[in-house]
Order: C-alpha cells, then structure tokens, then sequence
C-alpha cells in the first residue's frame, strides 16, 4: 500500500521519519492523515487540511524524538525505551469517487495495524472512524471509546449512510466491537430521542460531559472493561473550546484539557491502546493553532504512557 507524502511544505508530525511505502514500515506509532471522508455535499471538505495543520504545529515537539524534557510526562519521552515513531503521510482522495477514498482509507489502516502499529489518525469529517474502526475487523474484541458533544447515531442523512452524522450507528453494527462508551455528551445536536433510545438498546454506554466532571475521570474509567483493547475515537467538539476551538460550531461545554490527559494515561494504564482517530478540525478556526497544540501534546501524553505500560518501547 502506497501513500501521499505529508502535506504541507513536506513537514511530518513531530518531524518524524516519513515512510509512505506500507510494506516496510516498522514502527510503534504511525501517524496517518485521512483528509477525504464522507460528505453530504461536495462543498463539505473544510476539514481536509486538518492533518497538515496539526503537522505544522507539532514540529515545535519534534525534541521528544530526542532528549526533551517534557513536563507533561515529567520527562524524555525516549526515556522509557525507544519509540519508533513514524509519519506515514496522508491517503491519497478522490472528491470525485468518496466511497473509493474511504475503502482505501479503510486498507490503509488495516495494513498498519497487520503490521503491528498503533495508528493515530487525524481526519477529515467525522465520518473516518468508520474506515478507522473497519480496518480493526481481523484484531478484535475492540472496545470503542469516543469523545464527542454528539451522539453519531443516525442511520442515515440524505441516504448517505457514512456520513459524519452516523459513524457510531455504524460501529454499533461491527460484530468485532465489544462495548461502545460514548464520553462528554452535552447540548442539542441533531439526535432524536429514538436515536438516543436505540444506542442504548445496541448497548452503548452514554456518559454526558457534566457526569464526566461531577463524578471524575477515575468513575469513567472504572466503567470501561480492563485489560481490554481500545479503540479511541475523538471529535474535537467533544473538548472545551479553551483548548479546541477549532471546530465547526463552538459552544461551550466539553472535556477539559486535563481530563483528557487522565482518561488517556488511564486508559493506557489499564489496557492497551490499539488505535485513535481525530475528527472535524477546522483549521481556519484555530486560534494560534491551539487546537493542533492540544492534539500533539495529548498524543504525546498518551504514548508516553504506553512506553510506560509496556506496549510499546523497551523497557530501560
């Protein structure tokens, strides 16, 4: 499987090794960019530059490839044992054949993961965890875990049935998906109540951003099975805007910055982490790139604390 070379004057995430040619990548992490998912329209691409945005700015963490101290993980990242971290660019999209792009979105990932990385991807509209969550199909049981303000759950908007509107209705209906915990729910979307009644009859455990904060992150994660393995799926409106305001309609509400820095070392703490999607960045909303600030600083968090688990890296 080939791939497009990182866009965006050729900068890769944390300025990482590049390796756009599948068959050899050798790597703990792999960064991936699926710019092109599903739309309602063809005016709706204002989250395909999402993955070079978050390349631009993560260049300023490129240190933790080598000694930088970071006092987000009290130290060197590398510390913990080699981490083999790799950029393997972006999926190469067709506006013209959507459904084309994301079969091939859907390989991409597989081949990744068949070749034993984690990927962390960055859309792209909601509509990639789908492909994301498909390619997992041959490494289940999967328990999925998004962050987002909504629910996903139509069946479908338009006819179209993968779109960003129905990622979660889709994932629901994978036989190689466990248990789905949808986090940070708060306002009004376009969710009905049958819509809300028919996730929790598929068994989808609902958990609004008001619980998140009254009841702690600790409660979060003691509902979300142990020694499992985690697919995380996020939407950046899931967060506050305070440190995601890079999204399509702000509102107030969402996880704060450092709960998402105790959901995902815990998570990484009690399980392994097999995979993590970034949706709906809208990068002409993203104030001095706070947004793609938020983002490599929580992956770096996160695989921080895999090398410390032990799923990745070597042990010192």
């Amino acid at each position: 499987m080939q791939t497009s070379p990182p866009a965006g004057h050729m900068q890769s995430f944390i300025s990482a090794p590049v390796c756009t040619d599948l068959d050899t990548l050798e790597a703990d992490i792999a960064f991936l960019g699926i710019p092109y998912g599903i739309p309602y329209s063809l005016s709706e691409h204002q989250c395909h530059a999402g993955p070079s945005h978050v390349r631009q700015y993560s260049t300023r963490f490129g240190s933790s490839l080598s000694s930088g101290y970071n006092f987000d993980i009290g130290g060197d990242l590398q510390a913990v044992g080699p981490v083999r971290i790799v950029d393997c660019g972006d999926v190469p999209g067709d506006v013209t054949d959507v459904h084309a792009s994301f079969d091939r979105a859907r390989a991409t990932v597989a081949q990744i993961v068949d070749r034993g990385a984690v990927p962390v991807v960055i859309g792209g509209t909601d509509s990639i965890p789908i492909p994301v969550a498909r390619a997992c199909e041959n490494h289940g049981p999967i328990v999925v875990i998004q962050i987002d303000e909504h629910l996903d759950f139509k069946d479908e908007v338009r006819g179209i049935r993968e779109g960003y509107s129905s990622p979660m209705r889709r994932i629901s209906e994978m036989p190689w998906v466990s248990d789905v915990f949808q986090l940070g729910l708060y306002g009004m979307g376009s969710a009905l109540v049958t819509d809300v009644e028919e996730a929790l009859a598929a068994g989808h455990t609902l958990i609004t951003e008001r619980e998140v904060h009254e009841r702690g992150v600790q409660w979060v994660l003691d509902q979300i099975p142990d020694e499992a393995d985690y697919l995380l799926t996020i939407d950046y409106d899931g967060f506050d805007v305070t440190c995601c305001p890079a999204v399509s309609h702000p509102e107030p509400g969402g996880l704060t910055y450092h709960e998402g820095v105790a959901l995902l070392e815990g998570l990484a703490r009690k399980g392994r982490i097999v995979g993590m999607d970034w949706a709906e960045l809208v990068p002409e909303h993203d104030h001095f790139g706070l947004t793609a600030r938020t983002t490599g600083r929580l992956i770096l968090t996160m695989i921080r604390a895999m090398a410390e688990s032990g799923q990745i890296g070597q042990a010192p």
